[in-house]
């Protein structure tokens, strides 16, 4: 497999022969308002540019999926370029109702037992954030990749680490695990997704795994650097265990 970050959680996944564009938000820097932040960084989204032409991007796209449909995730921009009729796995219905609206046409609902290409696709758990803050945040999915000529990889999504996410470790076995770090906060509420203790509690329960850091520095309410997660990964020990990619960078596993 090779995993591509684009730029915050949008990823291209080759797996067993096939391309997946993840949580594409395609959007022009600053064009996009900013979110309500902890750190009162009042920047225009997204803070940087797409490292890729979009042409480049969305060739050859076999399938896209959308773990939550926050802006960040899946913006205008997605919806106006992306092809219509590309194949497009959601969490759940209402998203799939919402996407169907911007036109397109093939839209499948994610289970456990989610079948494509002969790759099996098994939606997982999360928490966007911890507390009142959930209901602000509303519900969002991972996706575990597994096919038997591949390593099996975890895609944790928009989520905190908490229990259900330990139980999907435990569960999938996965040997390759992108998280969202960069400790998204809000004006108030903590976390919304992984910040550097989330991922050594990942890192820990799932020791011998690749982990890969994205869903850095690219919106205005991060709160964790790429250079102050490297920092504490050195510390610990484990910069051989967790990578930290900069936008446009790759990974073959």
């Amino acid at each position: 497999m090779k995993v591509r970050l684009i730029r915050n959680a949008t990823l291209v996944v080759e797996y067993a022969g096939k391309k997946f564009l993840v949580d594409p938000f395609l959007a022009e820097k600053g064009t996009l308002p900013p979110f309500p932040a902890f750190t009162k960084n009042e920047q225009y989204n997204p803070l940087v540019q797409l490292p890729v032409s979009l042409e480049d991007l969305i060739k050859g796209v076999d399938a896209i999926i959308v773990t939550h449909l926050h802006y960040d995730h899946f913006d205008e921009a997605a919806k106006e370029v992306l092809p219509k009729n590309v194949k497009m796995f959601v969490q759940n219905e209402e998203d799939a109702t919402e996407i169907k609206k911007a036109g397109f046409q093939d839209i499948e609902v994610l289970s456990d037992s989610t079948s494509f290409e002969g790759i099996q696709l098994v939606k997982t758990k999360g928490e966007h954030g911890r507390g009142e803050v959930l209901h602000l945040a509303g519900a969002v999915c991972g996706v575990v990749f597994n096919h038997p000529d591949e390593k099996r990889l975890y895609v944790a999504g928009d989520t905190v680490w908490y229990e259900d996410v330990q139980k999907e470790i435990e569960t999938h076995q996965p040997e390759v695990i992108v998280v969202n770090g960069g400790d998204a906060q809000l004006t108030e509420g903590g976390s919304l997704i992984m910040g550097k203790d989330d991922i050594y509690e990942v890192h820990k329960a799932a020791p011998n795994a690749v982990i890969v850091s994205v869903h850095m520095e690219a919106v205005n309410h991060w709160t964790l650097s790429r250079a102050e997660l490297k920092s504490f990964l050195n510390e610990k020990g484990i910069t051989s265990n967790v990578f930290v990619p900069d936008d446009g960078e790759s990974y073959t596993f």
